[in-house]
């Protein structure tokens, strides 16, 4: 319940609080005296967007305030958005005169965001022909849930409803991922066959380059080898011969002293690994045969490496070992792309298998409660003069999830018997427009939990009877809520429990704005001026009198 209202410096109102009550709350004043401001600094809070053009002191910062007393249920929104939980919970936005705009709960600062979550779960503020929003499906649904209390089931289908969009749109963006990476993908695993053909793990390069050089100059290094063992080994002139000999006559001079034994060894030792070396070159000279074949062979791993050195800008086989892995790596990623999409898909055929539960038993619900809903609205469309009015609820399925189900929903309404049903946006004409919408609003106030609402001249276009009929269903509607109505019509007015008049003055040569409670007195003065306008007469008293019972 909304049980203080506090405005400083909001257009004409320099400074203005009122204490508000239960039931129904009646707001009266001349056209003009400024009862839209008072909404206006109202909306604030509903998180609209503040101007400070608007304001009529530029030195003096714009404050709207309000207390609510709040029941337990809320206990739990607190906790979630981090706000200390009072049972008397203020409101506050602050509008500096730069425009900057600060908003407040019980004193912590808050996002407009939440300002905007938490007044919407607080206050309904309805003005004058505001039927844009009976237009569109999101309300037409809020009016049958509510009927059918809905709003548990609801909130589970929408919670399935969010993990349905992240995953699909997770789903999405993998694939996406995937069909960029496949893009390149040909070409990837053509270098991968490419570098593993060449078994990198088994290769010496150097070794390669050796065989390859020992085949290019075979000839040359046979012709070498033969002379060398030509020079070691010729029987007159060859350097073993020679060497044989030294080293027997230089045995014999160390038998004849050992100054000589050292140097006899050294030649010793010198001639056998001369006689070992020629023996090897003999071996190797046997073994050295040019391989056409084999030449090719080498040549062609050369220039396929040197080639990959050149495409993979590295100069060594571990740089293409390095990059052989990264492709390898590469391919287990798209694997794992592909294995995260398969998983994600089978976890959105679930969600998708619960999603399709719950808007199955929505729709049961709203096709068992349409009826309903249709009723009471012909209920009260006959209290208020519309005795022919029909209004039907046109449920169907709808292709695909949406954040309210999977169905689309069509409120239709005539006026007039013989005349066919019609989307209500286009069948509710001016005269009608404020009947249907206190009709609708009020079976929302008697289905859904909203502790305050707002109704600016929304009886507006009627009289007589049926102003007197409005004044009646405001007054039953006030029994479960906070009904706080704007109006010019006295038969409303007279059946509030407490009455407010908006009024305008001067002072100091500026016009302002504020709003007073009236006595029982001037609550009586106030609705025999509704009747009879600015000069009040004893007939008019006496009706008022009789209005208010």
């Amino acid at each position: 319940m909304l049980s203080r209202i506090f405005i400083q410096n909001f257009a004409l109102i320099d400074r203005l609080e009122i204490d508000l009550g239960q039931g129904l709350q009646v707001i009266t004043g001349e056209t003009g005296a400024g009862k839209s401001i008072i909404l206006g600094a109202l909306r604030l809070l509903m998180g609209e967007r503040a101007d400070a053009k608007s304001f009529a002191k530029s030195d003096i910062k714009s404050i709207v305030e309000t207390e609510f007393q709040i029941s337990d249920k809320f206990r739990e929104f607190f906790e979630e958005k981090d706000l200390d939980f009072e049972e008397k919970t203020i409101i506050r936005r602050e509008i500096s005169n730069g425009g900057k705009s600060r908003a407040f709960v019980n004193d912590v600062p808050v996002t407009l965001d939440i300002l905007k979550e938490l007044s919407s779960k607080l206050i309904d503020i309805h003005s004058q022909f505001e039927t844009s929003d009976l237009f569109t499906e999101h309300f037409q649904f809020g009016i049958l849930d509510g009927l059918a209390k809905n709003n548990s089931l609801l909130a589970d289908y929408q919670s399935y409803y969010e993990q349905y969009n992240i995953t699909k749109r997770e789903i999405e963006r993998l694939k996406s991922v995937l069909a960029e990476s496949n893009k390149e993908s040909d070409y990837k695993n053509f270098l991968l066959a490419e570098l593993e053909e060449m078994q990198l793990y088994d290769l010496d390069f150097d070794e390669i380059q050796n065989q390859l050089q020992t085949q290019e100059n075979a000839g040359l290094i046979g012709e070498n080898l033969s002379e060398i063992l030509s020079k070691l080994g010729q029987e007159e002139f060859g350097l073993l011969p020679g060497l044989f000999d030294i080293k027997n006559k230089m045995a014999r001079l160390s038998a004849i002293s050992s100054d000589y034994r050292e140097l006899g060894q050294r030649l010793e030792a010198t001639y056998l690994e001369l006689k070992d070396i020629n023996s090897e070159i003999e071996s190797t000279a046997e073994s050295l045969e040019m391989d056409p074949h084999l030449l090719q062979s080498l040549l062609t791993a050369v220039n396929r490496l040197n080639a990959l050195f050149l495409k993979h800008q590295v100069n060594n086989v571990q740089g293409l070992l390095e990059i052989r892995e990264a492709l390898a790596a590469g391919q287990n990623s798209l694997e794992t792309i592909e294995n995260q999409i398969d998983e994600k898909e089978r976890n959105l055929h679930l969600i998708e298998k619960d999603l399709l539960l719950l808007s199955q038993k929505l729709s049961e619900r709203r096709s068992k409660f349409a009826g309903e809903l249709e009723k009471q609205a012909q209920d009260i469309f006959f209290k208020l003069g519309l005795e022919k009015a029909t209004l039907k609820i046109d449920l169907r399925d709808a292709d695909r999830f949406n954040l309210l189900g999977k169905n689309h929903i069509q409120i239709l309404f005539r006026a007039n018997s013989g005349f066919p049903l019609k989307p209500i946006q286009n069948a509710v004409s001016g005269g009608e427009r404020s009947r249907v919408m206190l009709a609708i609003k009020k079976i929302m106030a008697q289905n859904n939990e909203l502790p305050t609402l707002i109704l600016d001249e929304i009886d507006t276009g009627v009289s007589g009877r049926i102003a007197e009929e409005m004044g009646k269903l405001m007054q039953e509607m006030s029994q479960n809520l906070q009904l706080i109505v704007i109006t010019h019509l006295a038969q409303v007015a007279a059946k509030g429990r407490e009455n407010y008049k908006v009024v305008k003055f001067d002072d100091n040569a500026m016009t302002k704005t504020t709003i007073v409670k009236l006595s029982e007195d001037e609550k009586l003065q106030e609705i025999a001026q509704l009747i009879s306008g600015s000069k009040i007469t004893e007939a008019a008293i006496s009706q008022a009198k009789e209005l208010i019972g």
